[in-house]
């Protein structure tokens, strides 16, 4: 299925035979991976960085696709580990808590575009077919900077992740109320960068409840 695109692209329309889809969710790998072979392509998988090295040291492919948040070492991590093993393998990174910072962070460590979730088979391919013009300003200077509210939740959700969804330990590791970091994720994210909304991630981030 695809999100609002029409288009469907196929190995040939991209100029490459194999891809590695990364990500934690198995839902998300398994549905890519469907769409990916049905597009002739060869269709390696992975949960995180070790087993994404392992099996690109054994089956390189020409593409990969990265999520950015993973429990353990990063997207951006298996980014740069995997371009050192194979510079010529073209990269995507894929993230649900999609930032201008973010984007920039990834295309500057060689990535040839960045795509917030849900993107389907056909989005990261047409990033693919883009190449080197992701659809994003070059210079850093005309981003508008992030709100506070957006790095704050941007940071909650990157320790939630980091502690495998355990809200007690991200809690601990932030240094607030295991409450008030329930109350936190029940908040939707500020969807503009230079727009905070008004009611998000209020004021208390490090106050601890009594």
């Amino acid at each position: 299925m695809s999100s609002g695109n029409s288009i469907v692209f196929d190995c040939r329309a991209v100029g490459a035979d194999s891809i590695l889809v990364v990500d934690d969710t198995l839902i998300l790998r398994d549905r890519l991976s469907i769409a990916f072979q049905q597009r002739g392509f060869r269709v390696e998988t992975a949960a995180n960085f070790d087993e994404a090295v392992d099996i690109f040291s054994r089956r390189p492919t020409d593409l990969a696709v990265l999520d950015l948040r993973m429990p353990g070492r990063s997207g951006l991590d298996l980014l740069a580990r995997l371009l050192q093993m194979r510079p010529q393998t073209r990269v995507i990174m894929l993230s649900g808590f999609g930032s201008i910072p973010a984007s920039i962070d990834a295309v500057r460590a060689g990535a040839v575009n960045f795509l917030s979730k849900p993107a389907d088979a056909d989005d990261i391919l047409g990033a693919f077919i883009r190449g080197d013009s992701p659809s994003m300003p070059h210079a850093a200077v005309e981003f508008p900077a992030p709100s506070l509210a957006r790095t704050e939740w941007e940071h909650i959700h990157r320790v939630l992740g980091d502690c495998g969804g355990n809200i007690s330990e991200a809690a601990r590791r932030l240094g607030i109320h295991r409450r008030s970091l329930q109350r936190k994720l029940r908040k939707r994210a500020p969807e503009d960068p230079a727009v905070p909304l008004v009611d998000d991630l209020g004021d208390d981030f490090g106050d601890e409840e009594e």
